[in-house]
């Protein structure tokens, strides 16, 4: 990794926002960090990063954020929320949440840190997209749907930003052994039917932080994904057929 460049990590309290938080600040980089949990974000400025307690829900969170400082090298967007319900039974204040946190939020800090990047021309942007965002699930619907939107919204964005040297690269893995999935599937359903095939977070982490100075397009984890994926954009009714054991139960 290239010395003291600034990055910004959003959602560094909790899951693969967290373990790469960690894996960074042992870097030569100025390493920022937001999230809510005030205590872990107290952790992490005692180990060498500079701090910003942050809800990135929240719009004036967000200015906050950027009049601290606007002028970063990289973000990573590691900040989501999901739920695993059923679309009839997701309750009101969920479904806007998910989709303030994990669209809108990433959508309006992005727009506040770019003029900063377009003027000097360079920068990358890491976001943390997921399989959902290509094909959904069951019981995933509000979910998958935030993550279709963020992959869309990046695929412009990475053409709006190529004349200026920027990168936009996506993060899209399977379901992550994190404490995200504890929280969206109280039942625990979700983690017993997929057992073996969860990813671990260092598989995660792993691939965010050796793109950081080797910007791609995107990354699918595990591998087979992107296979999987294709042949759901030619043949979604069978891909859903073969995947369907896979699928969130009651």
């Amino acid at each position: 990794m290239n010395k003291r460049k600034s990055i910004l990590i959003t959602g560094a309290t909790s899951g693969v926002g967290l373990v790469l938080a960690k894996r960074i600040v042992t870097s030569d980089v100025e390493l920022w960090v937001t999230g809510r949990n005030t205590k872990i974000l107290d952790a992490l400025q005692s180990e060498g990063a500079h701090a910003i307690p942050a809800d990135l829900s929240k719009t004036e969170d967000i200015n906050r954020l950027v009049h601290d400082n606007s002028s970063f090298d990289i973000v990573i967007f590691c900040a989501g929320l999901g739920t695993f319900e059923y679309a009839h039974d997701i309750d009101d204040e969920m479904i806007e949440r998910m989709i303030d946190v994990n669209v809108i939020a990433p959508m309006k800090l992005t727009k506040r840190l770019l003029p900063a990047m377009l003027q000097r021309k360079s920068g990358h942007l890491i976001y943390l997209g997921s399989q959902a965002g290509k094909v959904a699930t069951p019981k995933a619907s509000i979910y998958a749907a935030s993550k279709h939107a963020l992959l869309g919204y990046t695929d412009a964005l990475r053409m709006e930003l190529a004349p200026y040297g920027i990168f936009v690269t996506t993060i899209n893995p399977g379901p992550i052994d994190t404490p995200f999935l504890d929280f969206a599937d109280h039942s625990g359903a979700y983690r017993n039917s997929l057992g073996k095939h969860l990813l671990h977070v260092d598989t995660v982490v792993d691939a965010i932080y050796n793109v950081i100075d080797k910007p791609v397009r995107q990354i699918d984890l595990p591998w087979y994904m992107a296979i999987t994926s294709k042949l759901h954009a030619v043949a979604p009714s069978l891909i859903e057929r073969l995947g369907k054991r896979y699928f969130m139960k009651k």
